[in-house]
């Protein structure tokens, strides 16, 4: 799997089932990953419940694919997408691609780009069912982007409720990557993470970054250990 600000991405995305309305939102989401080299959006542009969707097109350069819908009842914008999705993961020009969409229909397709070593990221709202999201390398819930914390804003009240759960999920990334001495590099707890949980965000949580979230939970010790011009964090759980 490949990740880095020069893999080249297909954006692909089911305009029928994504928010328009956080259209910058996500292409700055999806410039953290790679280079979007391709921006295409599926639906019938004849129809006005697309509407919102037109006004972004041309701003952020993507392009329409349309789509008519033949029989009612029957999504053929999901069927042009999967098509494309797989004429262009042939042409072997892409290092991943991203999925749009709150659809479960993309999950069998999320599954075959990664069987061919791409990475594949997800966008959809918090009602994208668990198979698709599970699917994909990382998953990003749309309305994250919609609502980014500022700096220090901390835990919610709904996420405060899930702080068993969250303490879990560090406890156990750390324990699969430390080293002898206990300790982990933050990098590779976030990544341990994703393997497992692909929606996993701190944003979700009230908080910008991950050590800003591990700082939070008190149950973990931090330190910064330099090396060369970098600074890398590492992370180790509190002794009882």
């Amino acid at each position: 799997m490949s990740n880095g600000e020069t893999d080249r991405l297909a954006v692909l995305i089911d305009a029928d089932n994504a928010m328009a309305a956080v259209t910058d939102e996500l292409l700055k989401e999806i410039s953290k990953y790679g280079t979007p080299t391709v921006k295409r959006a599926y639906g019938d542009w004849t129809t006005t419940s697309l509407k919102s969707w037109k006004a972004v097109l041309h701003k952020n350069a993507i392009q329409p694919e349309q789509q008519f819908s033949y029989t009612s009842g029957k999504n053929s914008t999901d069927s042009a997408l999967i098509i494309d999705a797989m004429d262009l993961l042939y042409s072997k020009n892409f290092e991943g691609f991203c999925l749009v969409s709150s659809d479960s229909d993309f999950t069998r397709l999320a599954t075959r780009i990664r069987q061919d070593g791409l990475t594949v990221y997800g966008f959809g709202e918090q009602k994208t069912p668990e198979p698709f999201v599970a699917a994909c390398d990382k998953f990003v819930y749309l309305e994250v982007l919609k609502a980014s914390p500022k700096k220090g804003q901390g835990l919610s009240n709904t996420a405060a409720k899930k702080l068993t759960a969250l303490k879990k999920i560090f406890k156990e990334a750390i324990d699969a990557v430390a080293r002898e001495d206990g300790w982990a590099a933050l990098s590779q707890v976030g990544s341990q993470i994703s393997k497992t949980n692909p929606s996993f965000d701190p944003r979700a949580y009230g908080y910008a970054k991950m050590k800003e979230l591990v700082a939070a939970l008190g149950s973990i010790e931090i330190k910064n250990v330099k090396s060369g011009e970098h600074i890398q964090v590492f992370v180790k759980l509190k002794s009882k």
